[in-house]
């Protein structure tokens, strides 16, 4: 085992100990709140992603339901994360509300005009903290990722050309250092399959140069501010990615914002130039999958109980940290 293989373990095997006490004193699902992995309302369904549920409400609004499912490596393990889904809607929601004065977003407060009460109390178990009803948008087909760090599979672009999605950067940058500004490199927004990395020429292609350059400097801004903010509370937020529509002709933020799951989270105390980082939300079952020497393909193992118990504790306390608050599920 080499010397950066072995620090790497020790920082694992810190951020694990983290949770060894804490998944402990986990409410699991049969004892608070049913863990979902799929809803069930009586509504037209749109679609089901990895981790939410799409369903319309009229002819101008959406549901998202925001499940328990975890993927990883690209497949939907059999347990759903208790709580999970509640972490994510919730943490969305604390940055709709932080990038209020930058930015609109798809929120919509009108839900009473197209739901009975009735309807909102039969659906309570699976609205209730892991919903949200929002304004149907024509929405802008690239994901606006924006990177901090050079990490994933930007580092692996860099050692074969020096690059970053086609940004040229410095000789001699380690693995995991952090970048002098963060870098704009959108990928195509693919309904099937894996999303591909685009350049911003090929951006302006799609939704012309005015909102090419819009989605640019907002995707940059709200990283930037997002950055910020979380490293004040213990997190660095390594790359994540964005999503925008219009509406009316403007562009607003939708979908989900600054998540563990649409960005990496690494912990800041330990973090260290050089090597990949031990991070927050999947890392643990990743990490457990790799330990087993799982192949990545069918059948899917099943979690054993104390590996779901200790995500599900990540998952919250990443959602504490960034909050400052208890989760309400």
């Amino acid at each position: 085992m080499t010397k950066q293989s072995r620090n790497l373990r020790l920082l694992r095997l810190r951020l694990a100990m983290t949770y060894q006490s804490k998944y402990e004193t986990v409410m699991m699902a049969k004892d608070n709140t049913a863990a979902i992995k799929e809803s069930k309302l009586d509504l037209p369904l749109r679609g089901r992603g990895k981790v939410r549920d799409i369903y319309s409400v009229g002819k101008d609004r959406l549901m998202l339901v925001t499940t328990d499912r975890l993927s990883a490596f690209d497949v939907v393990l059999p347990n759903p994360i208790p709580f999970k889904g509640h972490v994510l809607n919730q943490i969305s929601l604390f940055w709709f509300d932080f990038f209020k004065d930058l930015v609109p977003n798809h929120l919509a407060d009108d839900y009473k005009n197209y739901l009975t009460p009735e309807m909102t109390e039969a659906y309570e178990s699976e609205l209730k903290g892991r919903s949200m009803f929002v304004k149907k948008v024509e929405p802008i087909m690239v994901e606006c990722v924006v990177r901090g760090y050079i990490t994933g599979s930007g580092w692996k672009d860099y050692l074969k050309t020096g690059a970053v999605c086609g940004h040229q950067l410095p000789t001699g940058l380690k693995q995991c250092e952090k970048l002098e500004k963060p870098l704009f490199t959108p990928a195509s927004k693919e309904t099937s399959g894996h999303d591909i990395n685009i350049d911003f020429k090929q951006t302006v292609e799609r939704v012309g140069e005015k909102a090419a350059n819009q989605i640019r400097d907002l995707s940059i801004t709200l990283y930037s501010k997002g950055r910020d903010y979380a490293e004040s509370k213990g997190i660095l937020i390594a790359d994540t990615k964005f999503e925008f529509g219009i509406l009316d002709g403007d562009i607003i933020l939708i979908d989900e914002v600054l998540t563990p799951d649409s960005s990496r989270f690494w912990p800041k105390d330990i973090y260290e130039v050089g090597h990949d980082q031990p991070s927050y939300d999947k890392q643990i079952v990743r990490n457990y999958l790799l330990d087993i020497k799982w192949n990545q393909k069918p059948p899917v193992p099943v979690l054993p109980d104390e590996i779901v118990e200790k995500t599900s504790a990540a998952y919250r306390d990443v959602f504490k940290r960034l909050t400052g608050r208890a989760l309400a599920a």
